[in-house]
C-alpha cells in the first residue's frame, strides 16, 4: 500500500491543521522503524503498489517546521516542503484575514527555507497566495501557479517539481496548468495511491486524522483501509457541501 501523508503545523492547539507533537513523534518513530519505506515523492510512484511505502509532505511552511520536521531529517526522511510564496516569512492569516478555528502562526522566511533546502528539504509551490484557484481566470490562475514557482527559483535557485492545491480545491483548469508547470500536483483527496493515479491530482491522507495512538501503526489493516475508506467518504461529502455554499466571486482579469 502507497500513500502521500500531509501535514501542515506541528503545535498542540488542536486545530484542524495542527497534529500534536506527541502524536508527532509516535509518527516518526513508525516511520523509521522500518513498516514502511519513506521514499520521495518521484520515487513513490514508481514503486509497485503492493509497496508498503509513504512520501510526507507539508503544506504552508510553518516555522514550527525547523524544530519538528527536522526529527524526520535527523533520521534520513525525505521531506517535500509546499510554499506559499507571498506569504513567505509572513502568517497563515490568508489575504491578511485570519479563519475561524485556525490559528495565526508565522511561516519560514527565505533564508530558512534555503537552508531547509540544502539540508535535503524539496521546496514545492503552494500557489502565490493561498487563494482557491477554482474562481479564477487564466490570467490570475498563471499568477498563482506559474508565479509561485518563479518566486522560488528566484529565491532558492531550484525550481519546484511539486505542486499542492491551496485547501485542495482543483478544477480542470488548474490541474491542466499545473500538469504542465509541474511533475506531481497534489490534493487533499483522502486516498491511498492506487495504479493509475493522475500525478496532477494526486491523494493523500491528512495525518490530522490519524493522531489517535494505533492509528497510523495500524497501517495495511482491515480497520486501517476502512477508515480510509469513510474518511474518504466524509471528505467528499464537505467538499460537496463547501462547493454548494462557498459565494461566487467576480472573477477578475
Amino acid at each position: 500500500m502507497r500513500a502521500i501523508l500531509t501535514y501542515h503545523s506541528i503545535d498542540d492547539s488542536g486545530s484542524p491543521i495542527s497534529v500534536h507533537p506527541d502524536a508527532f513523534r509516535r509518527h516518526v518513530d513508525w516511520l523509521t522503524s522500518g513498516r514502511v519505506k519513506a521514499t520521495t515523492l518521484d520515487e513513490l510512484l514508481t514503486l509497485p503498489s503492493a509497496s508498503n511505502a509513504v512520501a510526507i509532505t507539508f503544506d504552508d511552511g510553518f516555522e514550527n517546521f525547523e524544530e519538528h520536521g527536522r526529527r524526520l531529517l535527523e533520521r534520513g526522511v525525505p521531506v517535500t516542503l509546499f510554499v506559499v510564496s507571498e506569504r513567505v516569512g509572513r502568517t497563515n492569516a490568508w489575504g491578511d484575514t485570519a479563519s475561524p478555528g485556525i490559528p495565526v502562526l508565522p511561516l519560514l522566511d527565505w533564508p530558512a527555507l534555503r537552508r531547509l533546502r540544502e539540508e535535503g528539504v524539496s521546496l514545492g509551490a503552494h500557489s502565490r497566495t493561498h487563494v482557491d484557484l477554482t474562481g479564477l481566470t487564466k490570467g490570475l490562475l498563471e499568477d498563482e501557479i506559474h508565479g509561485s514557482a518563479d518566486a522560488i527559483v528566484r529565491e532558492t535557485g531550484v525550481r519546484p517539481t511539486a505542486f499542492a492545491y491551496p485547501y485542495g480545491h482543483v478544477n480542470d483548469a488548474a490541474a491542466a496548468m499545473v500538469a504542465d508547470a509541474f511533475q506531481f500536483g497534489c490534493t487533499t483527496d483522502f486516498q491511498i495511491l492506487h495504479d493509475g493515479a493522475k500525478s496532477e491530482r494526486l491523494p493523500r491522507l491528512d495525518m490530522y486524522y490519524m493522531q489517535r495512538p494505533g492509528r497510523i501503526e495500524g497501517w495495511g489493516t482491515p480497520a486501517f483501509a476502512r477508515f480510509v475508506s469513510v474518511r474518504h467518504k466524509l471528505r467528499q461529502v464537505k467538499q460537496a457541501v463547501l462547493r454548494v455554499r462557498r459565494p461566487r466571486k467576480r472573477m477578475l482579469s
